[in-house]
């Protein structure tokens, strides 16, 4: 029996997505489109996860799949693959807003190639953890084509417009430590030690207040596209709102009382 080419586990609040095409570099096709978008809102819509990590094993995602690329091309016309490629762009979209929506932490742990889609998959996650022998490339225009993913709304966000501009055009590779310079991994480890790391980091978010994560990751995400103004009204309602829940309560007392907080996620 075959493998499903995503898999998902659960423990201690914590789910872990799987990509698993490795004998493809995890590259993205209409299989793993779908598995991934499925395993994603699942996470998000089950109120006992708290915290996701994505990962891909030995490669992280190499992009999309370029041998069903050219085979779709061969069996359409201009009209026709124009319309297929909008289609599957969309549901592989459905997969980044659901990322950035969801009100738990994403940690994106990342081993080998991210390039592509991998690579806005992963700037689309909120931490990324990246092993040593992590490296990195844009890479759609070596193929022909522009961006999709939310790279482009990312990457300038993360690294400047400029550098965007270098990484997306040129489609240069990069390795870990570069990545991290450039701030588009939190924190770079040895390669035998990602998976530990990973699974430490986890733990830290799942044991957090999670509720709280979530307005927090709500008013980062937005605040790019505000005034000042209505981000300080936000701020102010979603500090209220966290006050009048018992995490609040707990992260007080367990301050005054010189303890660690044992917070609920609500």
């Amino acid at each position: 029996m075959t493998e499903p080419v995503v898999l998902m586990s659960m423990a201690d609040g914590i789910t872990t997505v799987t990509l698993n095409r490795p004998q493809a570099l995890n590259a993205l096709n209409r299989e793993l489109t779908l598995g991934l978008r499925d395993a994603v809102t699942a996470a998000e819509l089950d109120q006992a996860v708290r915290c996701v990590v994505i990962r891909g094993g030995e490669h992280f995602m190499a992009g999309g799949d370029v041998k069903s690329f050219h085979e779709r091309l061969a069996a359409r016309s201009g009209a026709g693959t124009r319309l297929e490629f909008e289609s599957l762009i969309h549901e592989v979209h459905t997969i980044i807003i659901s990322l950035r929506r969801m009100p738990k932490p994403v940690v994106a742990s990342v081993s080998g190639a991210a390039a592509g889609f991998g690579m806005s998959l992963m700037m689309a996650c909120d931490l990324v953890l990246a092993a040593d022998n992590a490296y990195f490339t844009l890479a759609y225009t070596l193929i022909g084509t522009s961006p999709d993913g939310g790279s482009t709304f990312s990457l300038p966000r993360i690294v400047g417009s400029k550098k965007a501009m270098e990484i997306a055009l040129l489609s240069d590779r990069f390795d870990a430590a570069t990545a991290e310079r450039l701030g588009l991994v939190n924190r770079v480890v040895p390669a035998a030690a990602l998976e530990a790391e990973t699974a430490k980091l986890a733990a830290r978010l799942a044991a957090g207040p999670t509720a709280v994560y979530g307005r927090t990751k709500a008013l980062l995400n937005g605040s790019l596209n505000t005034s000042l103004e209505s981000q300080l009204q936000r701020e102010a309602e979603f500090f209220a709102r966290s006050a009048s829940e018992p995490d609040f309560a707990e992260g007080v007392g367990a301050f005054v009382e010189k303890r660690k907080a044992q917070f609920k996620g609500c």
